[in-house]
């Protein structure tokens, strides 16, 4: 086996990694409305999602993963690019993570690769095309994720109006189930095929696939697909608790009918996207569609979490794409140096990760944090309604 192959091979279980990483980061986008209205039991959020998830690779196309797999052109691909990307966008999901900030994994690896692509080749070796697409994103899907959700608030307390139904009316909590089931398909078929299109790229530096018939179109091989899915369920399945919290629990007070339009609103943003190739932020359409969610329903929001999540959504390209850079110059120091200089981050690295793993919070933490349906209908003594309001902190 020669050294380029077993790169590309150690490269591609980095790659997994991220995907791994990308889905307990992003868990909260599909059962945090679920989780924080009771719709399902928070112990069994994390495996419903995972199930929808994986159940996107037997319909989406690639379309998503080309977008990605264009980012840096061909010229410059190559196994240190593929690397410093990813290393930047695992380091940015487990920092956010580990401050309970919904941010963005896709804009992660878009910045790693952004900055790695720099580092090799300055701007000549950036398909700006790609990043456009990610930038169009960025402003279009919170806003139209927003906008939704706060449209469909006003369908479901017109229809409340007709039908007398409660805010945690069991219809509602059925429908959230439906339309979350939609979110985690939705999250499944967009972002594992950002694993794919960096693995794809990755072969395609290597040698180890091609463009394919239409000069255009980076072939993705079948088991890198099956590999993107599982490893994005897997890690939707561990669950990723601290972010589930943030946006379940601390942007706004959320009933089964708010939760219901924050899906809607998600889904919609989600589903649009993929469709047309663009690689957005799940968790932008979902935290933006939280929001538009709250302020429908006269809970209003938090905007001091609103404002340090917006905070962490604009630092995540150039966050990540630093890091990227800075990684791939120690790449290309010379090769003993380069070993060792690397081989120390990532020990570094990887002990904090393993550690904030093992001491972090868990779905009986989270459960114990819902409050009671009667308490979100009743403001408790001594604690002020929450009508008109965000969430007491």
């Amino acid at each position: 086996m020669d050294l380029l192959l077993i790169s590309v091979v150690a490269v591609i279980a980095i790659a997994l990694i991220f995907d791994f990483t990308n889905g307990f980061h992003d868990a909260a986008n599909s059962v945090a409305t679920v989780v924080a209205t009771r719709a399902l039991p928070a112990k069994w959020a994390p495996a419903f999602s995972a199930t929808f998830n994986f159940l996107a690779y037997f319909v989406v196309g690639t379309a998503v993963a080309n977008t990605i797999a264009k980012t840096v052109k061909s010229d410059y691909q190559g196994v240190a690019i593929a690397f410093a990307a990813l290393f930047a966008a695992i380091a940015w999901n487990y920092v956010t993570w580990r401050f309970g900030m919904p941010s963005s994994s896709s804009h992660a690896i878009i910045g790693g690769l952004v900055g790695a692509g720099l580092a090799a080749g300055g701007l000549d070796a950036i398909d700006w095309s790609s990043v456009e697409k990610a930038a169009i994103g960025i402003i279009l899907s919170p806003a139209v994720a927003f906008s939704i959700a706060f449209a469909a608030m006003y369908l479901v307390i017109g229809i409340q109006r007709v039908t007398k139904a409660r805010d945690d009316h069991p219809a509602f909590k059925g429908l959230q189930l439906v339309s979350a089931a939609a979110v985690s398909f939705g999250h499944g078929a967009n972002d594992a095929q950002k694993t794919m299109g960096v693995i794809a790229a990755l072969l395609l530096g290597a040698g180890y696939t091609q463009i394919g018939a239409d000069g255009k179109t980076v072939e993705v091989p079948e088991w890198a697909a099956l590999s993107a899915y599982t490893a994005i369920a897997l890690g939707t399945l561990w669950g990723g608790w601290k972010i589930i919290e943030t946006m379940g629990l601390k942007i706004t007070t959320l009933h089964a009918n708010s939760g219901l339009a924050a899906n809607i609103g998600a889904t919609t943003a989600i589903f649009g996207a993929t469709a047309v190739g663009m690689p957005i932020s799940t968790t932008h359409a979902a935290a933006s569609s939280i929001v538009g969610a709250g302020v429908g329903s006269g809970k209003g929001a938090n905007w001091k979490v609103v404002g340090e999540m917006v905070i962490a959504w604009v630092l995540t390209i150039p966050a990540a794409a630093t890091v990227s850079f800075l990684m791939f110059k120690l790449t290309q120091l010379p090769t003993v140096a380069a070993w060792i200089s690397v081989g120390i981050v990532l020990v570094l690295f990887g002990s904090w990760a393993v550690w904030a793993m093992l001491h972090t919070i868990h779905a009986a933490d989270v459960a114990a944090e819902i409050p009671a349906e009667q308490e979100l209908a009743e403001p408790l003594p001594g604690r002020p309604h929450m009508e008109g309001h965000g969430p007491v902190e």
